[in-house]
C-alpha cells in the first residue's frame, strides 16, 4: 500500500476529487495547509500598501491505496491539478505499513 500526499491551489480540489472518484478512489482527507516552494510567496497591494505574502493558501490531498492503483491516481491528479502555472503543487508518495479500520478491526488492503 502506499500513501499519495498532493499539495494543490485550492481552487483545483473539487475537479482532483472528481477525478479520483472516477478511477475507483473511495476514500479521501483534505487539509488547508499553508506554504511555499520555489516562488517563495509573492507581494500583494492593499489599501494603497504593499505587503508580502510568504506562506500562500494550498490544499492537501491524502489517499492511501493499494499498489496496483498508484501510478494511475498520480496520473489523474496530475492531469486534473495542472495549470501549467508556478506553484500547481507537488505528489508525495510514501510506503504504508499497516492499516487498521477502527470500526470493524479490519487491517491491510481491506481497510483501506
Amino acid at each position: 500500500m502506499k500513501k499519495i500526499e498532493a499539495i494543490l491551489k485550492p481552487f483545483k480540489l473539487d475537479e482532483v476529487r472528481e477525478a479520483l472518484s472516477e478511477i475507483g478512489v473511495t476514500g479521501l482527507t483534505v487539509t488547508e495547509v499553508k506554504g511555499f516552494g520555489r516562488q517563495k510567496g509573492h507581494t500583494e497591494l492593499y489599501r494603497g500598501a504593499e505587503y508580502v505574502v510568504d506562506f500562500l493558501p494550498k490544499i492537501k490531498v491524502e489517499v492511501v491505496l493499494g499498489d496496483e492503483l498508484v501510478e494511475r491516481a498520480i496520473e489523474t491528479i496530475v492531469r486534473a491539478a495542472r495549470t501549467g502555472k508556478i506553484g500547481d503543487g507537488k505528489i508525495f508518495v510514501t510506503s504504508v505499513e499497516q492499516v487498521v479500520r477502527i470500526r470493524t478491526g479490519e487491517s491491510g488492503e481491506q481497510a483501506v
